[in-house]
């Protein structure tokens, strides 16, 4: 029996942009050896697999290597293929049960997605030994999240143009690293970038659940709920954040690349 998986890339609204993900709606748990085979086979930085579970979709994602606790690009791309193929009526929300709780996406009027996350806290921190060296630049804010090191840079063009030494990265103790600078580009808020390689990713191209922290970092900086955001990577993304309590909305776009079965 034949499986029908998508590829579509989120946060972009232009094929080959955002950031890739491959999504599989099944009909019942599936075994999690056959799924982590399947990520392995697709290759991209995640897979998601989803099946209907009462009124909601259980929603598990893979890399190539192992299971992961929470992805926004996936959850995101998804979400997109429930509505454009008629998994789900565009007036209702998609509620999703996962290892990091339960997770919603309505989709918007004017074709934006919106996900709601819980919000990423980061607490200030001393900036550890090596960090400015391996990212080749200085940090303006360093701050640590339950995942991830957050760190401010002096301007928007640092942030574009670092260029860092992923194996110095790979030695600190967190999933990665968000660099992240107060945006020069009007209609921008802030930029940011994501380097994970300890968990086997240089550079992520768009990043939802970094936005998470980034959110409400921002919020508290610039004295505004609402925001806009770009991921500066060679693939780049537009995020649109909204920080309300102890939730972020993360909105983005997205769009399928690939359409296919697995034999």
């Amino acid at each position: 029996m034949s499986l029908r998986f998508w590829q579509v890339d989120a946060f972009t609204d232009r094929p080959f942009r955002g950031n890739p993900a491959a999504v599989c709606i099944l009909e019942a748990p599936a075994d999690e050896a056959w799924m982590q085979d399947v990520a392995r086979e697709m290759n991209l930085s995640e897979t998601a697999f989803l099946h209907p579970e009462g009124d909601f979709y259980r929603l598990r994602w893979f890399t190539p290597a192992a299971e992961v606790d929470l992805c926004g690009h996936a959850t995101l791309a998804s979400a997109h293929i429930l509505w454009s193929h008629k998994h789900l009526p565009p007036g209702r929300e998609a509620r999703f049960l996962t290892r990091s709780g339960e997770l919603r996406a309505r989709l918007d009027p004017d074709g934006w997605i919106e996900l709601d996350f819980p919000r990423t806290p980061d607490e200030p921190a001393q900036s550890p030994e090596g960090l400015a060296e391996a990212l080749g630049a200085d940090p303006v804010y360093l701050g640590r999240s339950p995942f991830d090191y957050l760190v401010e840079l002096e301007s928007e063009t640092t942030v574009r143009d670092l260029s860092p030494n992923m194996s110095g990265l790979k030695s600190f103790p967190v999933r990665g690293i968000i660099v992240t600078a107060r945006a020069e580009t009007p209609g921008l808020d802030f930029v940011s970038r994501f380097f994970a390689p300890r968990v086997g990713v240089d550079e992520d191209p768009v990043t939802g659940s970094s936005h998470s922290c980034l959110g409400p970092y921002w919020s508290r900086r610039l004295g505004r709920p609402e925001m806009r955001a770009y991921q500066a990577s060679a693939r780049g993304g537009h995020l649109k954040i909204r920080v309300g309590g102890e939730r972020v909305y993360i909105g983005g776009q997205a769009v399928t690349v690939i359409q296919g079965d697995l034999l």
